[in-house]
């Protein structure tokens, strides 16, 4: 699957959002708190959400980290090509 975000694509996020499976969501990571990463929700666990990258040949995700914190749902890609629903 081609990943649906790029590096530096400014993106809009609705915090506290409640998740479903398949949503593009901002997470944190228990093992790393300064870090923010952009992955998609697989499904909810004890402590949290088991979230994936789209590109599993170069992505560091729940299989390496654990679950990750959600802290909102990606709704739309503001730029450069505007996009919603990702």
């Amino acid at each position: 699957m081609a990943p649906a975000l790029k590096d530096e694509d400014i993106v809009l996020v609705r915090w506290g959002g409640r998740p479903r499976p398949r949503d593009v969501v901002l997470v944190r990571w228990a093992h790393r708190p300064d870090q923010l990463s952009v992955k998609r929700a697989s499904h909810e666990v004890d402590g949290g959400w088991h979230v994936v990258g789209d590109n599993p040949f170069a992505s560091t995700d729940s299989e390496q980290l654990g679950p990750a914190e959600v802290l909102g749902v990606v709704k739309a890609r503001l730029w450069p090509r505007p996009r919603w629903g990702l």
